[in-house]
């Protein structure tokens, strides 16, 4: 029987933040779901550390592979998940432990819901590149937070999986659903944290780069 949610955590290179994310979703009130962890060709003890993990929990599954960035990492995970619903992880963000509890009673309620999202609480830096204009800062409330997607297996074998793009890869993927008339859902149910203090994540290495240019 396939679990109701597949979770996708993609990583490069953060094995100490990763520690945070997998911790918080083993803590989750809900336990359907199975975890998929794409290293996308760690140069750390990644390979290490998430062993631990999955040597005592069977519902974590490990894949590394050749670094193919976040579109190429995220749609691997997709290709090797078989729940209901695929949603993300980002290896330095992390679940409220009701999270999947909250997403699953909004969508056994609402299964005409084709994608689910929303519901973040940011912690540090609020703004991102403005991906149509990257030497503008805009606020996070206006852009789609990819870890919050919840989308039915379904849609996404419709549609296809994420463009390799250097920004917006997730704000991207949302416009083509919405544009192919998805059902689409937001809440504001904030339970996916979504840490902004990393130096090393897309957004600020891609803002860095513009202010160097």
């Amino acid at each position: 029987m396939r679990p109701k949610f597949s979770i996708v955590i993609t990583t490069y290179n953060r094995s100490d933040l990763l520690v945070r994310a997998l911790k918080s979703l083993l803590a989750q009130n809900f336990s359907d779901w199975e975890g998929i962890i794409i290293d996308d060709g760690s140069t750390d003890d990644t390979a290490e550390v998430v062993q631990t993990f999955v040597e005592k929990n069977s519902n974590l599954h490990y894949f590394k592979q050749k670094n193919r960035g976040e579109a190429g990492a995220k749609n691997r995970g997709i290709s090797l998940s078989c729940g209901e619903y695929i949603s993300f992880l980002d290896s330095d963000d992390e679940y409220a432990p009701e999270h999947l509890e909250s997403r699953n009673k909004i969508l056994s309620e609402h299964p005409d819901i084709q994608l689910l999202h929303g519901g973040a609480k940011i912690i540090g830096d609020q703004f991102v590149p403005d991906k149509k204009n990257p030497e503008k800062m805009i606020h996070l409330s206006a852009c789609r937070i990819g870890g919050t997607f919840f989308i039915k297996r379904e849609m996404i074998k419709q549609l296809g999986g994420f463009k390799d793009l250097e920004i917006g890869t997730d704000s991207d993927w949302f416009e083509y659903a919405k544009n192919a008339g998805l059902n689409i859902f937001k809440t504001d149910i904030s339970t996916y944290i979504y840490h902004r203090t990393s130096q090393d994540s897309i957004t600020h290495k891609y803002h860095n780069k513009i202010l160097q240019d």
